[in-house]
């Protein structure tokens, strides 16, 4: 398959689980596909995987630690310095804390990752996703985003911290975004469309102790596999049958629609708002 040739890919959360099966089928196509992660060694080894299963030397890493945002805008510094054109951003990474922790810069990690990250991360790459126009972004997001509405007054979840909330609410941040940058980029060229991939097998719960890695083997039984939760993603980057479509949320490769929170103009736009003076950005 070629139908990717010519195309340049930047995937977050790349050197395992879905991340890792999204670039190989990239590049599979063709694509020269940039593997995001914050592990070099892992990184590289996915690389070498990756050119060795599909035969295409244009697999690189760029090392980001996506909780630390210094380290995303040194990620885009970086990509920008080396290419004009980025035409998919597949915005993959996530975190699930069982307990309540800090990123580097103070905010709260799932929250810090899973969301301000990828809305700073995108943010920075806009204008290079608008001269690559046709261009794609896949907002990797969860059906745990239907758990609730957003606490504004509560985005560091300081007053209480319930894991499978937190997670939720990041994952509902992720739909939100998504449909107020696609409002946002109408008439640009570029689309942007979140994911529910499953419940798959990967190592995303891993970094919460021995006892959890020890649960991991039982949780995944009844799971799907990387590459079957990769495959809406894959679809979304680089199908023509959605070409042009934007602003929708998919599973299994159909548009699905999403929780009544999540289609609030207002919790977008605050969001939004909130957004940039955590990140000290002008609107």
């Amino acid at each position: 398959m070629t139908q990717m040739q010519g195309k340049t890919c930047m995937i977050t959360g790349a050197s395992d689980g879905i991340g890792k099966a999204t670039a190989l089928a990239l590049a599979q196509m063709g694509a020269e596909v940039i593997v995001v992660g914050r592990n070099r060694e892992k990184c590289e080894a996915a690389v070498v995987h990756i050119q060795q299963q599909t035969g295409n030397p244009a697999v690189k890493t760029m090392l980001a630690d996506l909780s630390e945002l210094a380290q995303v805008r040194q990620l885009v510094q970086d990509f920008q310095r080396e290419h004009a054109r980025l035409h998919v951003l597949v915005n993959n990474a996530g975190v699930l804390s069982l307990f309540r922790r800090l990123s580097a810069d103070g905010y709260e990690l799932t929250f810090a990752v899973n969301h301000l990250a990828h809305f700073l991360l995108t943010h920075l790459l806009l204008d290079t996703l608008k001269a690559s126009a046709p261009a794609r972004i896949v907002n990797v997001s969860s059906r745990s985003h239907r758990r609730g509405p957003i606490d504004f007054d509560d985005l560091q979840s300081e007053k209480q911290y319930a894991p499978a909330a937190v997670y939720g609410k990041s994952k509902l941040a992720n739909v939100l975004f998504t449909y107020e940058l696609a409002r946002r980029l109408e008439g640009s060229g570029v689309t942007v469309n979140a994911v529910h991939p499953g419940f798959v097998r990967t190592n995303m719960a891993a970094d919460n102790g021995w006892f959890v890695r020890l649960m991991l083997p039982l949780i995944h039984i009844a799971s799907l596999t990387p590459e079957q939760g990769a495959a809406t993603s894959i679809y979304l980057a680089s199908s023509p049958e959605v070409e042009g479509l934007t602003g929708k949320y998919f599973a299994k490769c159909k548009s699905i629609r999403t929780s009544r929170a999540s289609y609030d103009h207002q919790s977008a736009t605050r969001l939004w708002e909130e957004s940039l003076k955590l990140l000290e950005m002008e609107a």
